[in-house]
């Protein structure tokens, strides 16, 4: 059963740990892992996001070798998981996807490592996602999201709050988290 939520891994604007905006690169554990999250958590679609040729190269390979290489006979639940997965330029370019897909543009919900004023909590977001309208979830990779990416989404989720002050996640970890969260059975 497939939902009308999707998922983008951006990694272009993000910024490094200088605060520089900046193309992280993509990890190739990344796209499997999370493929197999969305398609566990009946997420519709999953995006990779980057501006860059060869890395987009790169996920093209990941997602051939799984889909008619040897890998599909190898692996079918991951060739299952790899066929929600499309590589686009950029964000907007995914919401443009999803608009032409499902008829309308989805509402934004960035995910961060810290609060904002737009914040919400995870129950609210749940009871927001029972709604039949598009939704895109948002993970930055790097040091997080370029700010207009923040400023411009309708939703920002609270933060994953640990028991310290460390708080730097893996990106898979983290939309394993908050796919639960928001998605898993209660």
């Amino acid at each position: 059963m497939q939902s009308n939520i999707h998922l983008a891994l951006v990694h272009f604007p993000v910024y490094n740990k200088a605060k520089e905006i900046v193309s992280s690169s993509v990890t190739t554990l990344d796209v499997h892992d999370i493929a197999r999250i969305c398609r566990t958590f009946a997420i519709d679609s999953f995006y990779v996001v980057t501006p860059l040729k060869t890395q987009q190269e790169l996920v093209g390979k990941i997602i051939d070798h799984w889909l008619t290489g040897h890998g599909a006979e190898y692996n079918p639940t991951r060739k299952e998981a790899l066929l929600l997965t499309r590589i686009k330029n950029s964000l907007q370019d995914v919401v443009e996807d999803i608009r032409d897909r499902c008829g309308q543009a989805p509402k934004t919900v960035i995910t961060a490592a810290k609060s904002y004023p737009q914040s919400i909590g995870y129950e609210s977001m749940r009871q927001k996602l029972q709604k039949a309208e598009p939704t895109l979830l948002v993970f930055g990779t790097g040091w997080g999201l370029e700010k207009s990416i923040i400023q411009r989404a309708d939703f920002v989720l609270s933060p994953i709050e640990g028991r310290s002050d460390f708080n730097h996640l893996p990106v898979r970890a983290a939309i394993a988290i908050i796919a639960d969260r928001l998605l898993g059975n209660r």
